[in-house]
């Protein structure tokens, strides 16, 4: 069962002589539980196609399609209801909020809902991320891979249907980006968890079931891995 469709999806920037194809009518389909790495040089577009299946930006033509939903025909205010709820998204520089302790950011997607988690959900991502004893601290106060982890929590807390992370590691060092791998793959595993990670790392992305190569917005190579 494919949890997402991508369709001919098209994303233009600037015009005439200045337009630049970030994305020139790529395709493909997730089945659920899956974990699919895309990689990619730098100017690729990997990251123009995480921000459009994240539902951050809108694309020039096509669709994307998760969980049954075509998230662009959605108003901007569904559309955020939408990504909040369905989708978790980690990014390489953690996007917490400053002012908030970790458990507060973890908590973040329920509180924006007008809602709040149980305690219990809360205390095992907590647990999950090995952050409990940091619970009450801020994030000026935890290291570059608690931050993350707290961003992953924060991206579990809704069940959602899909993780993507948008080069995860690339702020880390050695030691907290496979703890950070780590813990996406165990969500991904224990969860059933879709999970699309974008990288330019070539180990990182064998760790996948299957490997998305996009050069100059197209692609170029999808293939599985063995293991």
């Amino acid at each position: 069962m494919s949890i997402i469709q991508v369709h001919s999806l098209t994303k233009t920037y600037g015009k005439g002589d200045n337009q630049v194809n970030a994305l020139a009518g790529v395709s493909f389909s997730v089945e659920k539980g899956e974990f699919v790495a895309i990689i990619g040089a730098s100017g690729s577009g990997k990251s123009t196609l995480m921000h459009l299946l994240g539902g951050v930006d809108r694309p020039t033509s096509g669709k994307v399609i998760i969980d049954n939903q075509d998230i662009y025909t959605m108003n901007e205010s569904k559309l955020a209801i939408f990504r909040r709820r369905n989708l978790g998204l980690v990014y390489q520089f953690y996007n917490l909020i400053p002012t908030l302790t970790a458990e507060e950011n973890i908590m973040l997607p329920y509180l924006l809902d007008g809602r709040k988690p149980s305690e219990a959900t809360v205390k095992d991502l907590l647990n999950l991320t090995g952050m409990t004893n940091r619970a009450k601290h801020l994030p000026s106060q935890l290291s570059g891979g608690q931050q993350q982890r707290v961003s992953i929590a924060r991206a579990l807390i809704n069940n959602p249907a899909v993780i993507l992370a948008d080069e995860p590691t690339g702020n880390l060092d050695s030691k907290s980006s496979k703890e950070v791998l780590e813990l996406l793959t165990l969500a991904n595993t224990r969860y059933n968890q879709t999970l699309i990670l974008i990288t330019h790392d070539e180990k990182v992305a064998l760790m996948a079931d299957r490997i998305i190569t996009i050069s100059d917005g197209n692609i170029l190579r999808d293939e599985g891995v063995r293991k």
